[in-house]
């Protein structure tokens, strides 16, 4: 947090419990509340673009990118 790109500010998925399905839409809604400036003590300043990427086993993959 306060440098250029922020990783995780919410913890990342071990902070979420990791459990499955769910963690996809604690990413987006994490970056949601990032770009609406709603992330209180986690918020990035001027927070304009957010990328949500996962990969599992096998061919399940997928990426977001949400912008501002």
């Amino acid at each position: 947090m306060g440098g250029r790109c922020a990783v995780s500010p919410s913890g990342g998925l071990l902070a979420m419990g990791h459990p499955v399905g769910a963690t996809g839409i604690g990413q987006v809604g994490e970056i949601t509340r990032q770009l609406r400036g709603e992330a209180g003590a986690r918020q990035h300043k001027n927070a304009k673009t957010g990328l949500a990427h996962m990969v599992r086993v096998g061919a399940v993959c997928y990426a977001h990118v949400l912008i501002k």
